[in-house]
């Protein structure tokens, strides 16, 4: 059983927290590789559902996503209802047609601010992907080449606000580092020692108690 496994039984273990859904957050900084743990996750999890935010966002709203989350994901889901949203073509600036998200044991959104505050509440777990934000930005503008560099440029300045002013990090259970195999699993800044802790980090992997 390798690491993503174990991190996976132990979401499952969590108790719902969006009704009957475990909702797990990956958050960090864009280009810290929260979209390919997701991928992984989700296969670990047996293909749960990803929610994206780049689906939610718009080039004018990079971060005012919340009323379309809650309207079309957070309250379906919380009745446990297949979430219906509608993704954002940043090519073509411009909402697609409509996207099943469907009230599945364990439902992941990744995404920059998937930690905010207005989201907290629905979360089961919150996950920080553990990468400084120049190397995550530095990451991303190789990843997306010098077509998009002027995007980056007021990318950097939106999250950075976005942080100052709506922290995920000091709220996250479980701080994520990506390895050359695998990752490092480290206990949050939110996680405090008592009985009343589901997942534990003993021996470099989250386990259940």
């Amino acid at each position: 059983m390798n690491d993503l496994d174990r991190a996976a039984r132990a979401l499952l273990r969590l108790p719902p927290s969006c009704g009957p859904v475990r909702l797990v957050a990956v958050d960090g900084h864009a280009g810290s590789g929260k979209s390919t743990l997701a991928a992984r996750l989700s296969a670990a999890l047996g293909d749960a559902p990803v929610l994206h935010l780049d689906d939610l966002a718009t080039h004018e709203e990079l971060f005012a996503w919340t009323g379309r989350l809650r309207e079309q994901v957070l309250e379906p889901l919380s009745r446990g209802e297949t979430a219906c949203y509608r993704p954002y073509d940043w090519r073509l600036r411009r909402f697609e047609e409509a996207r099943a998200l469907p009230p599945a044991p364990v439902v992941l959104v990744e995404g920059v601010g998937a930690g905010r505050r207005v989201v907290r509440p629905f979360l089961a777990w919150l996950l920080w992907m553990e990468r400084a934000a120049e190397d995550s930005w530095a990451r991303g503008r190789r990843r997306d080449g010098s077509a998009q560099a002027s995007f980056w440029d007021g990318w950097t300045v939106a999250e950075t606000r976005h942080f100052a002013e709506d922290p995920s990090r000091p709220f996250a259970d479980t701080l994520v580092r990506e390895c050359r195999e695998g990752y490092d699993w480290l206990p949050g800044p939110a996680v405090t020692a008592g009985a009343h802790q589901i997942i534990t980090h003993g021996d470099g992997f989250p386990s259940v108690i």
